[in-house]
């Protein structure tokens, strides 16, 4: 799996372009071709199937996950490769299929953040249940990995003891 996300929004004249409203990011407009599409929705969220990468800052590893079906839900992601290069996610070949992925090397990685309120510091990742794309096809699906290895809630930043 790359360790690089290539999933930012393309930049494409000729495509169709959807306007949406975001409680977050106001009114955007996005070509049609960023769309990504979950059939199963994120685990607790399974009527919002469709989302956009909004980049967080320039530089910065955090995206947002912006829903398309709830202008309200919008997720801080990160490539968990980049905090984690020996991040283990077993690939079956039914995850394969449904994702439309001949290779590995097609999908690509996100895992949701959780910030705390006034406490950026203590900011965790969720490494149980990552989300894996097949950035070509746009198409994404939410896998829930062996709690024994992996916690909805590992500190990002290292803890003060």
């Amino acid at each position: 799996m790359k360790t690089e996300t290539n999933l930012k929004l393309k930049s494409v004249d000729e495509e169709q372009k959807i306007k949406l409203k975001t409680t977050r990011f106001g009114e955007l407009e996005v070509p049609g071709g960023n769309i990504i599409h979950m059939p199963g929705g994120v685990l607790g969220f399974p009527g919002c199937k469709d989302y956009i990468l909004i980049p967080h800052k320039e530089n910065s590893p955090f995206l947002w996950y912006q829903s398309l079906d709830d202008p309200a839900l919008a997720f801080v992601v990160i490539n968990p490769l980049i905090l984690n290069p020996a991040y283990d996610v077993p690939v079956s070949p039914a995850l394969m299929e449904g994702l439309g992925a001949e290779k590995v090397e097609e999908l690509e990685l996100l895992a949701i953040v959780t910030i705390p309120k006034d406490r950026p510091q203590d900011m965790t990742v969720n490494l149980l249940g990552p989300i894996v794309i097949n950035s070509a096809r746009r198409l994404a699906k939410q896998i829930v990995l062996d709690p024994e290895r992996y916690s909805t809630k590992t500190p990002i930043l290292p803890q003060k003891k």
